[in-house]
């Protein structure tokens, strides 16, 4: 059970609409979601969720709200109002005692931001980014990297595990995002590291599905191997609608940075990301992002 009594959810795009689904489904309150698209809250209407005509309405009507957003400029522009001069945004509109989690993929500093912005009016915040793919959003297995106080992640949990299984409280405001970011890095390095592999595998007369497979019964076993290398890689099956080769730059360029602010030199993410460039370069841009293999195997 959640003590909240309407959810607003904002960005009903790939991830988020199969989120704001299995929520609806699971939590038992109303849902009320905006997206830019209307014909993605439209498609949530069988499950019972309402449109709402803007940030605004939103805000109006729920006593929490969670965003799941493309990036940290789409965080800004709907917290803060940055595309209209800070007219429009989040800030503006919420009121004391109210809740907002996003669950966007961003950086550290832009969810300490806007926490301290919202905290000023007495509203709480949580940064939850998500971890696992297109599967887990639609039948609510995601895992959910908490950022906030133990207050509000005790309050929050029981909405977060209407979508995902593993629900981690990884410290204060930031650090899921800080969690997510190095998850993501480490895929994106891995994801690489199996491309190039599989490229050499199979110039040296060994069968790309064999290759895999038996890497899969020893040491280089992982979640990666699995997913992006035996079910789409070795396939050479990169579809459109799964996180494409866009998103995994605006990532693994997140994580960079945190490395510089760090002072560590992640020298495998920095090979990762010039995959994932030439992968861009070559038109593979909105392709799943195991299409990395097609640039290093031409």
């Amino acid at each position: 059970m959640t003590e909240f009594k309407k959810i607003g959810f904002i960005g009903t795009g790939v991830m988020g609409g199969r989120m704001c689904r299995i929520l609806a489904i699971n939590i038992g309150v109303p849902v009320i979601a905006y997206d830019m698209n209307p014909d993605n809250v439209a498609a949530l209407a069988d499950v019972g969720v309402t449109a709402a005509a803007s940030v605004a309405e939103v805000a109006a009507a729920t006593d929490l709200i969670i965003m799941c957003l493309p990036g940290e400029p789409q965080v800004r522009a709907v917290c803060l109002g940055e595309n209209d001069g800070g007219n429009d945004g989040l800030l503006v509109h919420v009121r004391a005692g109210q809740t907002i989690v996003d669950m966007t993929t961003a950086t550290a500093a832009v969810a300490r931001e806007v926490s301290a912005k919202f905290e000023a009016k007495f509203v709480n915040f949580a940064d939850a980014p998500i971890a696992r793919g297109v599967s887990s959003a639609q039948d609510g297995t995601l895992s959910i990297m908490v950022g906030g106080s133990e207050e509000v992640f005790n309050r929050i949990k029981p909405v977060m595990e209407c979508m995902g299984t593993e629900i981690t409280h990884c410290g204060a405001v930031g650090t899921g995002q800080v969690m997510k970011l190095m998850n993501n890095m480490i895929v994106f390095a891995n994801t690489t590291a199996l491309a190039e592999a599989l490229a050499i595998g199979r110039r040296a007369g060994v069968d790309g599905e064999v290759l895999f497979e038996t890497l899969s019964r020893g040491s280089a076993d992982s979640f990666v191997l699995r997913k992006h290398g035996m079910e789409y890689m070795v396939k050479d099956n990169f579809p459109d609608d799964v996180f494409p080769v866009i998103y995994s730059l605006k990532d693994i360029g997140y994580a960079l940075k945190l490395a510089e602010e760090t002072g560590v030199d992640a020298a495998s993410a920095r090979v990762a990301q010039d995959r994932l460039k030439a992968a861009d370069a070559a038109g593979y841009g909105k392709l799943y992002g195991p299409v990395v293999y097609k640039v290093i195997d031409k």
